[in-house]
This record gives structure tokens, sequence and C-alpha cells, in this order.
């Protein structure tokens, strides 16, 4: 990897930071963080080894040593302030989900392709290599023509007053969880669908605990995703095709990859997709290689 090429702040003071501050230990990339308290961003900055505190949101998207923006936010206030630092001119990283409103996702992009930066939604996973060659076997035929794809991603969350249990906060697993199924789904199916449904279970304040969707691509491509924040902790990824099938039993972290194949009448065959790097780590690389203009995006639009 090369040097980064952009200064990082970031806004908020939220637990979900570690992962990317985990990237950078010699902070050459973070420098700043902001909060609506100013002395808990002080504090923050103090702690993380960060050079520039502010007291406010706004200050952040002022702050002319800021290139881009990471936006770990409540869930419903991710749109809204991913706007907010683009109209600001920064760069942005946001997490997922960026909003649940097409309109707002529409409106999100155009105002980056308007100004000339970028903006990519935080689902890490689709950066690492064992998705990219997922999705490259998948369009080569490794399985034949594709059929089904099955997503699923469940954990126990216990905190009752964690913020995914809060619906004005955006919360509920199909937010929180169902967007990295819908995003697996939609990543192997290489298409876009056409139908959908799905049926929740209710968890309180108006959140879903749990949900099951079903999808359908064109050429008569199904899938099917569940995800939950009251069941065991577990994950995996599958695509069914005519001649074989496809497993990733760590999709979304990466951190045990690999993909395993299989034909109609032989044996799984575990092809390595290793990475020196954290799909977190590379979903920085890939978004300051398309701000350099070195190379595309690999999740926008």
């Amino acid at each position: 990897m090369s040097a980064p090429t952009l200064r990082w702040g970031l806004l908020s003071t939220a637990r979900i930071n570690d992962t990317l501050l985990a990237t950078d230990p010699d902070r050459a990339r973070f420098r700043a963080v902001a909060s609506r308290d100013a002395d808990r961003a002080a504090r923050y900055a103090e702690e993380h080894g960060l050079d520039h505190a502010h007291g406010s949101y706004e200050a952040l998207l002022a702050d002319e040593e800021v290139d881009a923006v990471y936006v770990g936010l409540p869930n419903a206030l991710h749109a809204a302030w991913a706007i907010r630092a683009l109209e600001a001119g920064k760069h942005v990283l946001c997490e997922k989900p960026l909003t649940l409103d097409p309109a707002e996702a529409q409106r999100a992009f155009t105002v980056a392709e308007e100004r000339g930066l970028v903006l990519s939604e935080g689902l890490m996973w689709r950066h690492h290599p064992q998705a990219i060659r997922a999705r490259e076997l998948v369009a080569e035929g490794a399985i034949g023509e594709l059929r089904t794809v099955h997503a699923e991603f469940r954990f126990t969350l216990a905190d009752p007053a964690d913020v995914r249990w809060q619906a004005a906060l955006g919360g509920g697993a199909l937010a929180d969880l169902g967007c990295y199924c819908v995003s697996g789904c939609r990543t192997l199916a290489g298409r876009e669908p056409d139908i959908a449904h799905g049926v929740m279970v209710g968890g309180g304040d108006g959140v879903d605990a749990a949900f099951t969707g079903l999808l359908r691509f064109p050429d008569d491509v199904l899938a099917t995703f569940s995800c939950s924040m009251r069941a065991r902790h577990g994950h995996v990824l599958r695509a069914v095709g005519s001649t074989g099938e496809l497993r990733l039993e760590d999709p979304w972290s990466g951190r045990r990859p690999g993909i395993a194949v299989r034909g109609t009448d032989d044996g799984w065959e575990e092809l390595p997709a290793p990475s020196q790097r954290s799909a977190y780590a590379l979903e920085l690389d890939d978004l300051e290689a398309a701000a350099a203009g070195v190379a595309p995006l690999r999740l926008g639009r």
C-alpha cells in the first residue's frame, strides 16, 4: 500500500471508530474528531492520538486540514451528515446503511458527483479479496448458471440500551445486519432484484429483532437472507448454480477468509483468499485511490 493521500476526520466518538483507527496505528490518516461535547472530543483525541478535537460536527466540516470524513453516527443520521460533509467539500466514507430511503441515497451520490468528490458506503466486506474473487467465480461460470443465493448474519445483542434497539435512531436487524445480507445477494447475483418480500419479528420500540427476506433477480435467480439480533452468532454467504456451489463461511469480516467451491459430484475445494490488510483498511485504500483518480470506486452509487 502507498502512503495515505487524505487527512481524515471522525464525525463522532462512537465505538465503531475503533475498527478504522486500528488500521492506522501511526495516525498517518486520522487527524481529527468531533463531538457535540467539546470535553468529550478533547478526551477522545488525547486517548487516541488525534491532532484536533472539535466541539461540534460543523466545526470538523469547516476544518481545512481535513480532506475526508468518516460518518459513524447512528443510522438515522448517516445520510444527512454525509450530504453535509460533501457540501463542505469532504470525501465521505459513511457507515452502513447510508440510508433506507432510495431517493436520499440518490441525492447523496448526486451531491458527490456534482462536486467531484467520493462517497462510499461502509460495507467493508466487498473490498476484501475473498468477496472480489467470489463474485468473479460466479460471473465466470465456476458453478454453472446461478440459481440461488443465501446470506445470513446474526448475533445476540443483549444490551437493551444499545442504539440498535432504538427505532428513532434507525435501529433494527434489517438496517444493521440485513444490509450486509442484501449486499451479499446483490454482489453474487451481479444484478438488481426486481421483486422483494420480507417478514420481521418485532423486538420492542418498533424495531425488528429479526428479519427474513426473499429477492428475485432477472434470469430467475432467487435469493433468501436472514438476520437477527437475538440468535446465536453466525454468518454465511452461499451461491448455488446448475453445476456446483460456492460458500463463504466468514463473508462479512474476512478475518478467516476462504472460498469453498464444489461441483455436482465433487467434494469441496478450498480456495484461499488471504489479505495482509483488513477489510476496513482496504475500504480506506480503495476510497483514497478513487479520490486520487487512480482507480474506480469499488462501492459507489
